[in-house]
């Protein structure tokens, strides 16, 4: 069991040190909630989530370490630092001159899931992380010449909890062959129910493979056989199989007719959000995913669906006809649009073709016009020009709110966004299977929120912020400066400023584009 503190003391403790750092804030509803900073410093926390001990475990994308944090005292320890498990260094902290200019990947240390019977028989924690580089002992920067790629591995893991030494032990690998890049790596790790069993679920990004330094790269996030662009489904626990792998993949897997395959679902860009909730019954799985210059994705992921990218581009909706997922100024690249991004001659067709199982997203943001795009695409490749604004909100996570604390809140998806440095909330449908009315903006500020969690009782928010500005656009670094670097914020539901909870939305329009559209280039 966990070492338990004096909760008087841990009382006292939270009340000395919240009382001068609190605000208060208000939500588009009317909700009011007091503001906290409960942790700071931290090195680019990507993952935070509260663990059954009631602590919020968090993962350090550049520091390589999983830490728990008392939400109330700030005390912090470190469970597990994962810095030897990796074949290259911190590229961010070197000088060009000793790096060779080799990149530090997007993301790290990333996503990580607390198995649901962790304080019974299963004291189980996964971890996701960046674990090899290809290019770690060359000269120079290690990646392929003519923008063709960096290639990264990534590890899947299971630890065991020791809670004497309160220490991750005795890990073991589930996977250590998931292709990685310096963009575009996904991340997120969620345990969702299947048939009465817990399965462990990843998104995997399409590397960004057609576009920036990994233009030349080959996109396979159309091809079953390929672990990128994709969401993955493992065991919890291995099954019979006797194979060191094959045991830790599903038999029933949607593409495992030659070998065991762990993709669940594809089509996917670059999901770094997934979550899962039961709803009227049904389990339902959410994916939130980022567009390329518009047409960000909430998706309802399915068993053996596929998502379009990168043939469709967020709605079936022409939008993207005659253009690409991506475009360069190399004109020794291929295609019109100098990217190995296949030329999208038709949206309609393309789906058409892909046939039953290809899925439009629950919602895209923002669905810009073809006209728009085209121009933008011009002015993309145009030598020497200033690279333009685009409409988008780079959403890095996803929750379900499924408490009652918040009126009006219950059954909503909570979507934490880098541009925009905002919570948005989309109430869905009794069934789940939509989204009802306009996104809802909540908390904006001058940050990078990275994560979200919500508190058992549904009366917190807690969010993440990156350390960092950096992106994978073009800019390199984003022209904002953040208010808060590196720490996680708890906003305390209060009460309301009125007495009814608000109207409930009516039900979405899927060619309506917001009101609220935040022009930034920056990405991920």
């Amino acid at each position: 069991m966990f070492v338990k503190n004096t909760f008087f003391i841990i009382l006292l403790t939270c009340i000395s040190v919240q009382v001068k750092a609190q605000k208060t804030v208000t939500g588009p509803y009317g909700e009011l909630f007091s503001v906290c900073t409960v942790a700071s410093g931290l090195s680019d926390p990507w993952e935070i989530t509260v663990g059954p001990d009631q602590y919020l475990w968090v993962t350090e994308s550049r520091g390589y370490r999983v830490c728990r944090i008392h939400p109330l005292t700030s005390i912090k320890s470190v469970v597990l630092n994962l810095d030897s498990a990796k074949n290259f260094p911190r590229y961010d902290l070197l000088p060009e001159e000793q790096s060779g200019g080799k990149p530090w990947p997007q993301s790290g240390l990333m996503g990580m899931a607390i198995h649901p019977n962790f304080a019974k028989e299963h004291p189980y924690v996964y971890l996701a992380w960046l674990s090899s580089f290809a290019g770690a002992d060359s000269t120079g920067k290690g990646c392929l010449e003519g923008n063709k790629g960096c290639f990264f591995k990534t590890t899947i893991a299971r630890f065991s909890y020791n809670a004497s030494t309160q220490r991750l032990e005795q890990p073991v690998i589930i996977c250590d062959t998931i292709p990685g890049s310096n963009d575009h790596n996904g991340g997120r790790l969620l345990i969702a129910p299947v048939n009465n069993n817990y399965y462990l679920f990843y998104t995997v990004g399409d590397m960004g493979a057609g576009q920036y330094g990994n233009a030349g790269r080959s996109n396979h996030a159309q091809q079953t056989g390929s672990y990128e662009g994709k969401v993955l489904r493992f065991c919890t626990i291995p099954d019979n199989d006797t194979g060191r792998y094959d045991k830790w993949i599903p038999n029933d897997n949607p593409f495992n007719s030659t070998v065991q395959n762990a993709v669940w679902s594809y089509g996917h860009r670059n999901a770094q959000g997934i979550c899962q909730a039961v709803i009227q019954g049904t389990n339902r799985i959410y994916a939130a995913e980022h567009g390329p210059f518009s047409d960000d994705e909430i998706n309802l992921v399915e068993k053996g669906m596929n998502y379009g990218h990168p043939l469709v581009i967020g709605y079936n909706d022409n939008n993207y006809n005659q253009l690409a997922a991506g475009t360069t100024r190399d004109s020794s690249l291929p295609g019109k649009w100098h990217s190995t991004y296949p030329l999208i001659n038709d949206e309609h067709a393309n789906a058409n073709t892909i046939g039953s199982i290809y899925r439009d997203p629950l919602l895209s943001l923002y669905p810009v016009s073809n006209d728009s795009l085209t121009k933008l695409f011009g002015v993309l490749q145009e030598p020497g020009k200033e690279m333009p604004d685009w409409p988008s909100e780079a959403p890095s996570s996803i929750e379900v709110y499924q408490s009652t604390a918040i009126p009006g809140w219950h059954n909503s998806l909570l979507v934490t966004t880098l541009k925009g440095g905002k919570l948005i909330r989309l109430l869905l449908s009794k069934n789940g299977d939509k989204i009802k009315g306009e996104p809802l903006h909540y908390f904006n500020a001058k940050v990078r929120y990275r994560d979200i969690a919500v508190s058992p009782d549904g009366n917190t928010i807690y969010l993440a912020t990156d350390s960092s500005t950096v992106s994978s656009g073009p800019t390199q670094h984003s022209k904002a400066v953040p208010e808060q670097r590196g720490t996680i914020i708890a906003f305390k539901y209060i009460g309301q400023q009125q007495s009814t909870p608000p109207e409930q939305p009516q039900e979405n329009d899927p060619g309506k584009v917001p009101a609220a559209i935040n022009h930034s280039r920056d990405e991920q």
